[in-house]
């Protein structure tokens, strides 16, 4: 058994082999963010947002720079027809690269005022974005540029590309950050990080879930699982609807009550996760200045394979 792997519930060996091992595949960053892995061409795509940058990673070619200057892109995805979607700091919206690698600007505001910053990004099967907006990329020059709010509040929101309608679907939050579907689309996890950016000691740790109405928006928002220590930062769901989130010392990994089922413990503070591998096994793992990867059983929730 790897000392890196830590069973709260015995169910955690059905996911994660005893002798799994954790690879870094690449260092030098100052806080890497937001991985998506490209099936066509077997490349992960992440952020190393600091450095305004985005890089790559494949077997074959190491790591290389994939953008720069990147606008101070953090969370990155892929749509319904295998585009990379990505939220900016710096440009405060939601952009598309398209296939012959132009950035198109999606969306950069709401009622005629800017987005604070777009952190994380999710598509649903039906082809809608759906993005969180907390302000980290407006409350100091490290991430983006210092700003003050102009919608003065931190939603999730929905966008509809076919119709270009925007509205939000979360506001009970403080700092919605990280975001995620249940396998069928009938839930939306999102994880609340206000403790972050909180000097009193306060601040939320958790990852709430809400039922999707009529694909459209949410209702019955619940906690769903308190994350110590650390936070909530980014996760994903494997195909039985288990979450893996990042955390200070670990990805931690949730039944779908929220019962904790072991740690996949990361030597730098974990911030992201996303499935890969032609088997859809490979759990690639962004923590401050690097990017790692562990083999799994369990296979991950995604749109194109």
């Amino acid at each position: 058994m790897c000392p890196h792997l830590i069973a709260d519930d015995d169910r955690f060996w059905s996911l994660v082999p005893r002798d799994a091992g954790l690879h870094r595949l690449s260092t030098g960053g100052l806080w890497t963010e937001g991985p998506v892995y490209l099936p066509t061409t077997g490349a992960v795509v992440w952020s190393d947002i600091p450095h305004c940058r985005m890089l790559s990673w494949t077997g074959a070619t190491g790591t290389r720079v994939f953008r720069r200057p990147s606008a101070f892109v953090n969370g990155n995805t892929l749509d319904v027809e295998g585009r990379m979607v990505h939220c900016s700091h710096g440009a405060r919206a939601v952009l598309r690269t398209e296939p012959d690698g132009t950035v198109t600007t999606l969306l950069d505001g709401w009622q005629g005022k800017r987005f604070n910053s777009p952190n994380d990004v999710v598509v649903r099967a039906d082809g809608t974005i759906w993005f969180t907006d907390p302000p980290y990329g407006i409350a100091s020059w490290y991430e983006g540029y210092q700003a003050e709010s102009e919608i003065g509040a931190c939603y999730v929101f929905r966008f509809d590309p076919a119709t270009g309608e925007l509205e939000p679907v979360v506001t009970d939050m403080e700092d919605p950050n990280g975001l995620a579907f249940s396998p069928d689309g009938s839930l939306l996890y999102v994880a609340d990080t206000s403790a972050a950016r909180r000097t009193d000691g306060g601040g939320n740790h958790h990852v709430r879930v809400y039922d999707v109405v009529d694909g459209r928006t949410t209702a019955n928002g619940r906690l769903f699982a308190d994350i110590r220590p650390g936070l909530a930062d980014g996760f994903r769901l494997d195909l039985d609807g288990n979450l893996y989130t990042s955390s200070l010392d670990s990805i931690q990994v949730f039944d779908p009550s929220g019962t904790r089922l072991g740690r996949i413990m990361v030597p730098e503070r974990s911030s992201n996760c996303c499935w890969g591998g032609p088997g859809r096994n490979v759990l690639y793992i962004t923590a401050t200045t690097s990017l790692y990867r562990i083999t799994l059983t369990a296979r991950g929730h995604g749109l194109h394979w």
